[in-house]
């Protein structure tokens, strides 16, 4: 099974930015889903952004479009999803997690997903 670690988070004032990493045991599996998600305190996880990694082909939630870039470097086995403009109300536990096989994005919004990380923290502060 693979096996994801994810570092990066931190503490960051509001309109700040973060670039959180996952990386990936062996190798990135090719034609298989990845996502981020994060879980604040007291409420349900969300997905954040997806990718299909066979194409790059990405998806994101309505509320980090446009401030959120998620990619991959397959040369070193790494996850990454940038952070801008970050909101008081996003500081959460941030996962990375590997899904089921597709080839765009869109399929990955929606996937469940089997194997996660254990996180890393992002607090942001107003």
């Amino acid at each position: 099974q693979v096996q994801l670690v994810e570092s990066g988070g931190g503490s960051v004032q509001a309109g700040g930015s973060l670039n959180l990493s996952c990386t990936v045991s062996g190798y990135i599996h090719n034609r298989y889903c990845m996502g981020w998600f994060r879980q604040a305190p007291g409420k349900e996880r969300e997905g954040v952004a997806f990718i299909a990694t066979i194409y790059g082909s990405t998806a994101y939630a309505d509320s980090v479009k446009g401030r959120f870039t998620i990619y991959q470097d397959n040369a070193k086995n790494t996850l990454y999803l940038q952070m801008n403009s970050l909101k008081p109300e996003e500081s959460a536990m941030y996962y990375c997690a590997e899904g089921p096989k597709a080839t765009w994005g869109g399929r990955c919004r929606t996937a469940h997903y089997n194997s996660w990380g254990e996180g890393t923290k992002v607090t942001v502060s107003s």
